[in-house]
């Protein structure tokens, strides 16, 4: 089956310059983007309820974007005055760029690994003695304060948002070849907005080892998986995929 159309459930790249664009043009592609899953702001409230005083705490675990928005947010909503003493350790150099939105960027208070929690914890060890606040969502991964703890170190979790579903009923009656990926909390989405989603001949590309599992639990077909030893990006494996199919559309003719 020739594809056609794909459907990427995250928003569209910003700027001219993205895999998705190259590989829409190279293929003819009509490539669309949207959000399945969105992030709601959890009240300062509520973080009390959770029995979290910022003030206790002398260092931030940032593990993303969002991470970072909402601890600001928070801290306002709180009349918390971040103090110029406090520490952030970045799950990544993009992050720790991100809190430049926030805070003067000064190498003795901000620490970043290079994606992975086990590098940034790694990164922590010279820094045990901190209190750690972790800021995040109602789904994090296990994985995160696991791997924390196999360290030793002294951490409050702290939910100051919420992932949830996005509204798609406008997707109703439209049909793609493809469907991409990234969370489980996407196709929990996809399920909750068309609970009688049947698959069909719809092919289905997923991002990351939980994501992949939510697709087989959720009984459908997984017909492109990334990453891959030589398919590191999505792009790059619906790309592979795409020439595997055309190449069979040819040996039939």
């Amino acid at each position: 089956m020739a594809i056609k159309t794909i459907l990427v459930s995250q928003p569209k790249p910003e700027g001219e310059k993205s895999p998705y664009f190259d590989l829409a043009e190279k293929y003819d592609l009509k490539i669309d983007f949207r959000p399945f899953i969105h992030v709601e702001g959890v009240n300062a409230q509520e973080v009390r309820g959770q029995r979290v005083n910022f003030a206790e705490h002398s260092a931030v675990i940032m593990t993303s974007k969002n991470a970072v928005d909402h601890f600001f947010r928070v801290a306002e909503e709180m009349r918390f005055q971040v103090p110029d003493t406090m520490k952030y350790f970045c799950i990544s150099e993009a992050v720790a760029l991100y809190l430049q939105k926030y805070v003067a960027y000064r190498k003795r208070k901000i620490f970043f690994g290079k994606q992975t929690i086990e590098e940034l914890a790694d990164v922590m060890k010279k820094h045990k003695t901190e209190k750690f606040l972790l800021p995040c969502t109602d789904i994090l991964r296990d994985k995160i304060p696991e791997v924390l703890e196999s360290f030793g170190y002294q951490f409050t979790k702290a939910v100051l948002y919420r992932t949830v579903a996005s509204d798609l009923s406008d997707l109703e009656d439209v049909y793609y070849d493809m469907l991409v990926f990234f969370s489980p909390g996407g196709i929990e989405s996809l399920f909750k907005n068309f609970p009688d989603f049947k698959q069909n001949n719809t092919l289905i590309a997923a991002f990351g080892p939980t994501t992949a599992n939510a697709v087989i639990k959720n009984s459908l077909r997984l017909d492109v998986h990334a990453p891959q030893p030589n398919l590191p990006s999505m792009t790059a494996a619906i790309e592979h995929f795409i020439k595997e199919v055309n190449k069979k559309e040819k040996s039939k003719k």
